[in-house]
């Protein structure tokens, strides 16, 4: 792998860690910020709101149920029994009034079941539909909640609340109470679910699950109960709990809270993921823009670095000034040549060509002037040789032509062509306000010679050009 790809996989394998530590560490503040703030805020709170909609629904029927065991008529009626309208009368204002589903009463003395149709059934210890009353009736309680199912009022299951009626002497009279529809009480729990991703539920003292949405119990059924057993005891306490469990993966915390209205425990359970979920995406979204960014920078980078390489590469071969060819790059180059030569018997020529008097014309108009000059010079030069030859500035004022498959006699008909186009060169003479010449040395190279032999050569022949009055062409 080259240096500028190593330095781009770098980068990019750099920026590529720090962006995803970077959306890890947000993530994960943020994720135990959202758990910090169910747990001490959110969960509680909506278990307060919960209570207050018990209240609303289920505490206050519960009131409702007390009163009418208390009540004064109530107590006279069952004493006598006698005129069944008026007991009609007032189940159904205590139903109207309260707009419930259903008002009932059961007298102790003849078992009837009265409701504000009148007499529904006449209850019996064989039929099992009747067991709640005879077990409510053995135990020592005065009240209680149960789901049944009466087919006399609705073929969904119905929350009966329940409270005993004592004469003055504590004999049971009977029992009365109202029912609530709990197709009406799954909607207000199935809304909590959907709407507020939390799933409430109730247990009483034995740890059963006595009332939840229908889609609750069948998903509790197995699962969410075993996963729940271990934490009955804190379930089941009269002090406010929030337990944090794992199931399938999946983090769950729990809330509860001792309701004595209804002597039960309610549960305000969710599933952290529902408040998470955004925080996930957000976290894939950031992966996601950090790797196209980091792609982006990383295709940058590569540019940068080809077009930084192109340069560094270019400049370790040209000349910086002239653009052409550099000493090193030209001797490279004309190894390769010299070695094809010897194969295959071809002729290459070396021109070597100073500037006259150049130092003197440098001092007087300036470096700047110089320096136009050599750009000037050098573009002559190449706008006559061919592609497949050599041209080099060799240093200072000094250049260097190698000349591929050219005999002297050609060489020496294209050496006195270019020491004819710089003598009147209209650019070179407006830049210097005088003739600007050069002085030329010819050789060409042999089997037996070295690179370094053959330059020498023609440096001596350029030299001997000079000597002989500058602006000449000489042959070794």
């Amino acid at each position: 792998m080259g240096t500028k790809y190593k330095v781009v996989f770098l980068i990019t394998s750099l920026l590529i860690i720090l962006s995803i530590s970077i959306s890890f560490i947000n993530y994960s503040i943020s994720y135990y910020s959202v758990q910090k703030q169910l747990k001490n805020q959110t969960l509680p709170l909506f278990l307060n709101n919960v209570y207050l909609d018990i209240q609303k629904h289920i505490v206050k029927p519960h009131i409702i149920s007390s009163t009418m065991a208390n009540n004064s008529f109530l107590k006279n009626w069952l004493k006598e029994e006698s005129n069944t309208e008026k007991i009609k009368e007032y189940l159904f204002s205590i139903k109207k009034d309260y707009d419930l589903f259903n008002t009932f009463l059961v007298s102790e003395k003849t078992k009837k079941y009265y409701t504000k149709d009148g007499v529904l059934e006449v209850i019996n210890e064989k039929n099992p539909l009747n067991a709640w009353y005879f077990d409510f009736k053995e135990s020592d309680k005065n009240h209680e909640m149960n789901l049944d199912l009466n087919k006399f009022m609705s073929d969904d299951l119905i929350i009966f609340i329940n409270y005993k009626i004592y004469d003055e002497n504590s004999k049971l009279l009977g029992v009365t109470g109202v029912s609530l529809k709990t197709l009406y009480i799954n909607k207000i729990l199935k809304t909590f679910r959907t709407h507020k991703h939390f799933i409430v539920s109730f247990y009483n003292k034995n740890g059963q699950m006595v009332l939840s949405e229908k889609y609750i119990n069948s998903k509790y059924s197995d699962s969410g109960k075993k996963s729940l057993s271990k934490f009955k005891q804190e379930i089941l306490s009269k002090d406010s709990s929030m337990l944090e469990y794992k199931e399938n993966g999946n983090t769950y915390i729990l809330n509860s809270k001792y309701i004595p209205e209804l002597d039960l425990y309610l549960t305000v359970e969710t599933n952290l993921e529902n408040f998470t979920y955004n925080i996930t995406n957000v976290l894939y979204f950031n992966m996601i823009v950090s790797f196209l960014v980091t792609a982006i920078i990383a295709f940058l980078v590569y540019l940068i670095i080809k077009n930084y390489s192109k340069k560094i590469e270019f400049l370790s071969q040209h000349d910086p000034l002239t653009k052409v060819s550099n000493r090193r790059d030209f001797e490279l180059k004309l190894n390769t040549y010299f070695n094809l030569m010897k194969r295959k018997r071809n002729d290459i020529c070396l021109i070597f060509i100073d500037i006259d008097d150049f130092k003197s014309l440098n001092d007087k108009l300036g470096h700047h002037i110089g320096d136009k000059v050599l750009v000037q010079f050098a573009n002559i030069m190449q706008s006559e040789i061919r592609k497949t030859d050599l041209f080099a500035r060799w240093g200072g004022e000094e250049f260097l032509i190698a000349l591929i498959d050219s005999n002297i006699s050609d060489t020496t008909n294209l050496t006195e062509k270019l020491r004819m186009l710089i003598e009147n060169d209209i650019k070179l003479n407006k830049l210097t306000k005088t003739k600007v010449t050069a002085s030329f040395g010819i050789t060409k190279l042999e089997e037996d010679d070295t690179i370094e032999e053959a330059i020498s050569r023609a440096d001596k022949a350029m030299y001997l050009s000079k000597n002989e009055g500058k602006n000449q062409v000489s042959i070794l």
